[in-house]
């Protein structure tokens, strides 16, 4: 998973502060591995280098002023690029699908069709890596047989939270 798509789903819907963002990912996305604000700041930083991002003037309030960030025309295209691409059916992909499927679920997009369109990439792996256990020696073959297992699972777990994307939304509206 990318820190700077994330931070331009996280965008979408509101303009937000960097601190603002910060608890969003991380009580979305850092149970395992928070943001640092300076990880945080640097890449809102890069994205406003890249015209994914506009920063407002310095917003008052209680404690040092603040700026409030805002996604552009060219940041929602570069998250609608990266939500529509299907990620390389790999073991441990869950943390990158999970956050697609939680930004599109916040944005109002259709998170079911993005498990749809990552289903069918699987599905074709899977193809692949069947192939290869069949012709393969020994080694190659159980090889295969591990990415065959964790596709599997991902798919279970697609299929699970397909059925629960109205509890999901549900849970995590602001």
């Amino acid at each position: 998973m990318t820190v700077s798509t994330t931070l331009l789903g996280l965008l979408e819907p509101e303009p937000s502060h960097g601190y603002e963002l910060k608890r969003g990912y991380d009580s979305l996305f850092g149970a395992d591995r928070q943001l640092s604000f300076g990880q945080v700041y640097g890449t809102l930083n890069r994205l406003e280098r890249d015209g994914l991002v506009t920063a407002g003037g310095p917003a008052p309030g209680s404690g040092p002023d603040r700026k409030r960030f805002a996604i552009t025309p060219d940041g929602v295209a570069a998250l609608e690029e990266w939500l529509d691409r299907p990620e390389p059916p790999e073991p441990h992909l869950q943390p990158v699908l999970f956050a697609k499927v939680v930004l599109a679920v916040l944005s109002g997009r259709p998170a079911a069709r993005y498990l749809d369109t990552q289903r069918a990439a699987h599905l074709e792996r899977m193809r692949s890596l069947n192939t290869q256990r069949r012709s393969s020696r020994l080694t190659e073959s159980l090889t295969a047989e591990y990415g065959l297992f964790h596709l599997e699972a991902d798919l279970r777990w697609m299929d699970l939270t397909a059925a629960r994307l109205d509890q999901l939304a549900a849970e995590v509206s602001r």
